[in-house]
C-alpha cells in the first residue's frame, strides 16, 4: 500500500521525460568534455615525464690552502734547484716564465713538493686534504648530510690511486652503500665542466636526487725534473686547488634553496693529430724524467676548439638579431667573393662575429695562463673588468686546473660594486680547455 502511494506521488511530482532529457544531456556533456580532459591529463603527464628535469646548483665551495703551503716565485725556483736535475739555463728559463706567468708570490704547493718527499702517501694526503675540506664546507653550506648524496663524481687527471678517490670520500664521510660514484681521469683542465655535464645527464635520468661533484688536480708527484723546455712550463703554472659543487633536480630546491640553474653544457673535442698531441704526458729524450709537454701549436689548437664550442653555444643563448647577422653575412659571403673577382665589390663581406656580451653577464675563463686569458679576451672582445675574475684567480691561486672556474665564480660573488656585481637573473659562462684537445662550456642562471 505504501509503495503504491510513493509511486503515485513520484508520478505526480517528477516528469520522467524531463529526467531522461537531463540524463542524456549529462551523458553528452561527459562525452564532449570528459574525454578531452582525460586526454589533456595524459598529455600533461607525458610532457612532464619526457621533458628534461631542470638542474639546480645549491652551493659550492673552494679549497683554501693554509699559509704553510704558500710559495713565492723564488721558493719555486729554489725548490726546483734543490730537487731537480736542472741546468742553470733551465732554472733561468723557469724564473723568466714565472715572472710573466700572471701568478702571484703567495700561491700554494702541497707539502710533498715543499719538503721534497714526493711519495704516494703524500700525494694521497694532498688529495684527502683538498677533497675533505671541500666536502665539509659545501655540506655545511647546503645543510646536507653525507647520506643525502645520491651521485658522487670526482675528476682528477694525473693521480689515480687505488682505492679510488670516490672510495676515499665515501669512506671518510660514511656515504650510503648505494651512492653512484664516478671517477674521471686524464681529461685535463676542462674536466670540471665534463663532470657537471655528466651530473646533469645522471640527474635528468634519476628523479628526486642530489649530486656532489668534486674537481681537483694532484701535483705532488708531477713536477718535471729534467731540462727539456717543452716540459718545464708545467712547473711554473700548476698549483694546489679544488672545488665541491652540490647539484639537485628537486623542484623544491629550485624554488627555495638553489643559487643557480644550469641552462646549457656544451662539449667539443678536436680529434686531429695536432690536437691529440698538443698536451702530452711522456718521458723526455733522456728517458729519466716524466712530464707534460705543451706543443707550440697549442694556441692555434685552442682557438679552433673555442670556435667550434661557441658555434654550438651561440644559437642557444644569443639574441635573435645577432644570429640573424651571422646567417645573413654567411649567406652573402660567397656572392661577395664572386663580385669582388669581377671588380664590382672592393671588399668581401666578412661573416659577423657575434657579441657574446649581449647574452652573458659574467665570464669565468679557465685560468690556464695569462696567454689563455688574453687570447679569449681578444677573441670575444671582452673588457678588463670582464676578465678580471680570471686574472685575479690566476694571480692568487695559479692554475688550479679544473677547479679554476669555481674560484672565479667565488670571486664574482664577492663583488659588491658595479660593474661586476652579481644580480638575480644574471647569466654566467664557464669556459675551460683540456688535453685531447677539448673546449667545454657551461651556462648558469642566477636565481636567488
Amino acid at each position: 500500500m505504501l509503495k503504491e502511494v510513493v509511486d503515485q506521488a513520484r508520478k505526480e511530482l517528477v516528469d520522467e521525460e524531463q529526467v531522461t532529457a537531463v540524463q542524456q544531456h549529462i551523458a553528452a556533456l561527459y562525452l564532449a568534455v570528459g574525454w578531452k580532459t582525460a586526454l589533456f591529463a595524459v598529455l600533461a603527464m607525458l610532457y612532464v615525464w619526457m621533458s628534461k628535469r631542470p638542474i639546480y646548483l645549491l652551493d659550492f665551495a673552494t679549497f683554501q690552502p693554509s699559509k704553510e703551503w704558500q710559495v713565492s716565485h723564488a721558493d719555486i725556483v729554489r725548490t726546483a734547484a734543490r730537487d731537480g736535475d736542472y741546468t742553470q739555463e733551465s732554472l733561468d728559463f723557469m724564473e723568466r716564465i714565472l715572472s710573466r706567468s700572471g701568478t702571484g708570490n703567495a700561491t700554494h704547493w702541497p707539502p710533498a713538493l715543499i719538503t721534497g718527499e714526493k711519495t704516494t702517501a703524500n700525494a694521497r694526503l694532498e688529495t684527502e686534504t683538498v677533497l675533505f675540506g671541500c666536502v665539509q664546507e659545501v655540506l655545511a653550506k647546503t645543510k646536507l648530510k653525507p647520506t643525502d648524496i645520491d651521485i658522487l663524481i670526482i675528476n682528477c687527471s694525473l693521480f689515480c690511486p687505488t682505492p679510488s678517490m670516490c672510495a676515499m670520500v665515501s669512506n671518510k664521510f660514511g656515504m650510503r652503500h648505494d651512492v653512484e660514484s664516478y671517477n674521471l681521469q686524464g681529461m685535463g683542465c676542462s674536466a670540471g665542466v665534463i663532470s657537471i655535464h655528466l651530473a646533469k645527464q645522471l640527474l635528468q635520468a634519476r628523479p628526486n636526487s642530489t649530486a656532489l661533484v668534486l674537481s681537483t688536480e694532484n701535483i705532488s708527484q708531477n713536477m718535471y725534473m729534467g731540462n727539456e723546455r717543452k716540459f718545464l712550463v708545467q712547473n711554473t703554472l700548476f698549483r694546489v686547488g679544488g672545488a665541491g659543487i652540490v647539484l639537485s633536480n628537486k623542484w623544491m630546491d629550485g624554488w627555495r634553496n638553489a643559487k643557480y640553474k644550469l641552462l646549457h653544457t656544451i662539449r667539443h673535442q678536436n680529434t686531429d693529430d695536432d690536437s691529440y698531441h698538443c698536451v702530452w704526458q711522456d718521458e723526455d729524450e733522456s728517458g729519466e724524467h716524466k712530464g707534460i709537454a705543451l706543443s707550440k701549436e697549442i694556441t692555434q689548437v685552442a682557438g679552433r676548439a673555442l670556435k667550434h664550442n661557441l658555434t654550438k653555444l651561440g644559437p642557444l643563448i644569443l639574441p635573435f638579431r645577432e644570429l640573424a647577422k651571422v646567417v645573413i653575412t654567411s649567406a652573402l659571403r660567397p656572392l661577395s667573393k664572386i663580385l669582388k673577382k669581377k671588380g664590382i665589390l672592393k671588399n668581401e663581406i666578412n661573416i659577423h662575429v657575434p657579441d657574446f656580451k649581449l647574452a652573458v653577464d659574467h665570464f669565468c675563463i679557465h685560468a690556464g695562463g695569462r696567454a689563455v686569458i688574453d687570447g679569449i679576451k681578444k677573441n670575444l672582445n671582452l673588457t678588463d673588468k670582464q676578465v678580471e675574475p680570471s686574472v685575479s684567480t690566476l694571480y692568487t691561486y695559479g692554475n688550479t686546473s679544473s677547479s679554476s672556474i669555481w674560484y672565479e665564480l667565488a670571486h664574482i660573488e664577492k663583488q659588491t660594486s658595479e660593474p661586476g656585481k652579481m644580480h638575480r637573473g644574471d647569466r654566467i659562462l664557464q669556459l675551460a680547455f683540456g688535453s685531447g684537445f677539448k673546449c667545454n662550456s657551461a651556462v648558469w642562471l642566477r636565481i636567488s
